[in-house]
């Protein structure tokens, strides 16, 4: 089998499991309601096929007798066709359930995908997100879900109606007429094999579209994000001729996916008009003849019956490209969910403890303001406590995001209980990867990280982060009120305790001159401050955590030299009686650091406090003095 043969038999595999997954997910979730469907759909099938079906009796048994009576009685007539319009009747109501039935299983699919992926995507590594752009990912909830919606509620009711109609009208057919059935054998299997050579081609191009897509959402959402960045250095001829490639690329595979798509509707009614023609040539040879029993309502039943045969094929070709589109965006969707999620073999849990009389450990289930790692021993069944107080100690760690490109080489340093640990080095030094590391959101390839004597790898991660707090260099506001915002360090904080964190930060001045005060609404990621004010908010949701470990990774590096003093009091008193890392650019913040660790290229070159390294006159000297600057 050639390669271009095994990926479309991939492909196909990858499609056909898609679909009945997806399936699955209507059945398992309306599974009463969508039987109802199921049965709605076929009385509309049934009711549909008796117009052609209907030619026959009222022809035969009704019209013809009566042609040329005296006094034709026309009740038997009226009866028929009361009938008829009772069958007619049903099947329009059959088709006002099962649509409004569809577009209700729809939207309820799309919330159960879309909360999935949601939920599936709070799982996920750090890493994932790191190596993909948010706009592909938005596309999943946006362009993919809705291809999603549209085939729900509308393509996969036409597909079932389709199938019951060809059933239906080729059994009615077989009954009819035998011998006509044979040329509507073979027309089948001739559109059988347009479709799926028009509908391969259709195929692999919708799924290019949906990619070229996503590619395209990526792009704008990154540079709308960047837009100032663009305009500052004059990049808008750049940016659209990046864009232009990419939309390129998305017009040439939506062109060519479209242009088979819409070629199979008219190949297949042309392929019907021209068994029409055949099955009249041939009925009216066979009428002739006196062969199969064919009679004028026979004839006008199965060239009804054979425009009715062709339609469905009609249908499915009209909503192939919506088949395909959504399935294709089905497969990028369940990618996503399933994905690998961020392992967690920690069984080590962080709890509230007190200490007894004895000064023994003792767990707690109110919040005491002391903490304390539960370590259950699998050995003997026992469980020990050891008291949270930020002892952090790397060992031999080495570590790269990549397996051929290592960051850290063979890092070893400690940080004592209290202690305030500043990292220093040119950019790409690996000073913010030591953080990542500590909140293991990434693993170390060797060596070993201890917290407080427990070998991280133990601590369930939720634990191990809920202990440490951290101020990142780019801030992260959400849409809510400033105080929802402080108090998503701590989401039980009562509002004294988040004043109180606003003013150990220093953001209480400022928040008491906006019009509403805490209350004040915020959007767009905070875009009604200041880097500044939006840095002193996410200082003070570190400190309403009041975590005992504190990560400041460039923390007032967005804010001017005056505020910087002013936050630098707040951040001393956050500081006191806590383990803090800090990653600083300005090295006049760092001056009264336990120890200053300085990297380059992964290692550690120097460690001491900051009188030590002024004499050693090596690297951090150069760097304080000017001699040296960071890069």
């Amino acid at each position: 089998m050639s390669k271009q043969e095994n990926k479309k038999s991939r492909i196909s595999k990858n499609t056909l499991k898609t679909a009945k997954r997806l399936l699955k997910y209507v059945t398992e979730t309306y599974k009463v309601r969508f039987i109802l469907v199921f049965i709605c759909i076929l009385i509309s099938s049934v009711a549909t096929i008796s117009v052609s079906l209907s030619l026959k009796f009222l022809l035969d048994d009704f019209i013809i007798p009566l042609i040329g009576q005296q006094n034709p009685d026309f009740a038997g007539l009226y009866s028929a066709l009361s009938v008829l319009g009772c069958i007619f009747l049903l099947g329009v109501i059959s088709t006002f359930i099962y649509t409004r039935m569809m577009v209700y299983i729809g939207q309820g699919v799309l919330k159960r995908v879309r909360d999935d992926m949601f939920e599936h995507m709070q799982t996920l590594p750090i890493r994932y997100f790191d190596q993909r752009t948010n706009g592909s990912i938005m596309s999943l909830y946006t362009n993919d879900t809705d291809t999603l919606r549209q085939m729900i509620s509308q393509s996969i009711p036409q597909a079932l109606m389709s199938f019951f109609t060809i059933i239906v009208t080729f059994i009615s057919m077989l009954v009819l007429s035998p011998l006509l059935t044979v040329l509507a054998v073979v027309v089948i299997f001739v559109m059988i094999f347009v479709t799926r050579k028009i509908g391969g081609n259709s195929g692999k191009y919708f799924v290019r579209q949906q990619m070229s897509l996503a590619d395209v959402t990526g792009f704008v959402e990154e540079r709308m994000n960047g837009q100032r960045v663009v305009k500052v250095f004059n990049h808008e001829r750049k940016s659209e001729e990046e864009f232009d490639e990419l939309n390129e690329a998305l017009f040439e595979s939506a062109s060519r996916a479209n242009t088979f798509a819409n070629m199979m509707g008219p190949v297949i009614g042309n392929i019907g008009n021209l068994q029409f023609v055949l099955t009249a040539v041939l009925g009216g040879f066979l009428s002739v003849l006196g062969v199969g029993g064919i009679t004028l309502g026979v004839m006008a039943s199965y060239l009804q019956f054979t425009k009715s045969f062709t339609q469905p094929f009609m249908q499915v070709a009209q909503q192939f490209n919506s088949i395909v589109m959504a399935l294709a965006g089905a497969e990028r969707i369940f990618q996503l969910i399933d994905e690998e999620p961020e392992k967690d073999e920690g069984y080590v849990t962080l709890v509230n403890a007190r200490k007894d009389e004895k000064g023994n450990l003792v767990e707690c289930k109110e919040r005491t303001g002391m903490w304390a790692w539960k370590h259950p021993h699998s050995a003997d069944g026992s469980v020990s406590y050891t008291e949270l107080t930020g002892d952090v100690v790397f060992e031999n760690v080495t570590f790269g995001y990549n397996e051929d490109k290592v960051i850290l080489k063979n890092i070893s340093l400690y940080a004592k209980p209290g202690q305030k640990l500043a990292f220093v080095g040119s950019t790409g030094a690996g000073k913010t990867t030591i953080t990542n590391l500590i909140n293991r959101f990434y693993d170390i390839q060797e060596g070993k990280i201890r917290y407080d004597g427990i070998n991280i790898t133990k601590i369930k991660k939720d634990d191990l982060r809920r202990s440490l707090g951290i101020v990142l260099q780019d801030t992260h506001l959400f849409t809510g009120t400033i105080i929802d915002n402080i108090r998503y360090g701590k989401l039980d904080a009562t509002d004294e305790e988040v004043y109180a964190a606003a003013r150990l930060a220093h953001a209480d001045q400022f928040i008491q001159m906006l019009p509403n005060g805490y209350q004040t609404m915020l959007s767009g990621d905070g875009e009604e401050l200041s880097q500044g004010q939006r840095q002193l908010l996410s200082i003070a949701r570190a400190a309403v955590a009041n975590p005992p470990v504190l990560i400041l990774d460039e923390a007032t590096s967005s804010i001017d030299t005056r505020t910087e003093s002013i936050v630098q009091k707040g951040m001393d008193n956050l500081m006191k009686g806590r383990t803090v890392f800090v990653i600083a650019h300005r090295l006049s913040t760092i001056r009264n650091s336990d120890a200053i660790i300085v990297l380059d290229h992964g290692k550690i070159i120097e460690r001491g406090d900051h009188e030590d390294l002024i004499k050693m006159k090596g690297t951090y000297y150069q760097l304080y003095t000017g001699k040296l600057e960071l890069s």
